[in-house]
């Protein structure tokens, strides 16, 4: 039996990058998988929709549910995670991995801007959980993931680019309260981040350009240890901000190079938010 088989996995942000990912992870180990994103048509300079992991999904023989979601309209979130539970006969998991992002100081940033990162970071985390929170004290393995670093208050981090820091700290701070809030339901609560560079289109479009690519992973490591997290049946990994490769290196895993997004001995970069 596979780890995820009869589960449930809602997944935000889910067409492309880390939360595609995910959510091809997530089928391969037999989970019910439910693609929440914005992205129902092609995008011009972003390969990947709703429909075209979904059907990636069913050549892995998985069952899949694409669904449009706006994070940000609170009835939307509701409606689709609603409908998602009822499809599949209920919800085990959540995974907050939808994100914007901007790295630019108070100075430059427009206010929209950050309006933008705050709603579709910290706000859609709370929106989303308290959405599934009806659903989850139903499940035996039930889950909360978020796509957010560890809290590191060095001053650097806050220095160039402090509105998107603050919007990412916002999921981890999240993640800590309901984890202890939750904990009565049965419900593990984790924020995950990667060690190195993640090399996606975020990166390529908004974070650094192509030359970086090179010296990033690709998603399938993130991929992997929120499987690993998703896949634990009691409660004894809560409340915890995890790092990708750490996690795996404790369930066992010694070989790293096969993550690499570019052959060659290039150094990784590490991620934000890493000293």
């Amino acid at each position: 039996m596979t780890r995820l088989t009869d589960k449930t996995v809602f997944i935000t942000g889910g067409s492309r990058g880390i939360g595609r990912a995910i959510a091809l992870a997530c089928a391969k180990e037999g989970a019910k998988v439910v693609i929440a994103a914005k992205s129902d048509t092609p995008h011009p300079k972003l390969p990947g929709t709703i429909h075209t992991v979904a059907d990636e999904i069913r050549e892995l023989g998985g069952e899949v549910l694409p669904l449009v979601l706006d994070v940000r309209d609170d009835a939307m979130v509701k409606a689709c995670i609603d409908q998602a539970a009822n499809h599949f006969g209920g919800l085990d998991m959540l995974v907050n991995n939808a994100g914007a992002i901007r790295l630019q100081g108070v100075e430059k940033l427009k206010a929209s801007r950050y309006d933008l990162m705050h709603q579709v970071n910290a706000r859609a985390v709370f929106s989303c959980s308290q959405a599934a929170l009806p659903w989850l004290k139903e499940s035996s393995q039930a889950h909360i993931l978020s796509l957010s670093p560890p809290l590191n208050l060095n001053p650097k981090w806050f220095a160039q680019y402090g509105p998107y820091t603050t919007t990412k700290y916002a999921m981890t701070m999240m993640t800590i309260g309901m984890a202890e809030e939750f904990r009565r339901y049965g419900i593990s609560v984790n924020s995950l981040w990667p060690k190195t560079l993640i090399s996606t289109a975020a990166i390529e479009f908004e974070a650094g350009g192509p030359a970086l690519m090179a010296q990033g992973r690709k998603p399938d490591i993130m991929a992997d240890a929120a499987v690993s997290i998703l896949a634990r049946t009691d409660q004894s990994l809560s409340g915890q901000a995890l790092i990708d490769e750490d996690l795996l290196r404790s369930d066992g895993v010694t070989e790293f190079d096969h993550y690499r997004y570019a052959e060659g001995n290039k150094p990784l970069l590490p991620d934000l938010f890493l000293d």
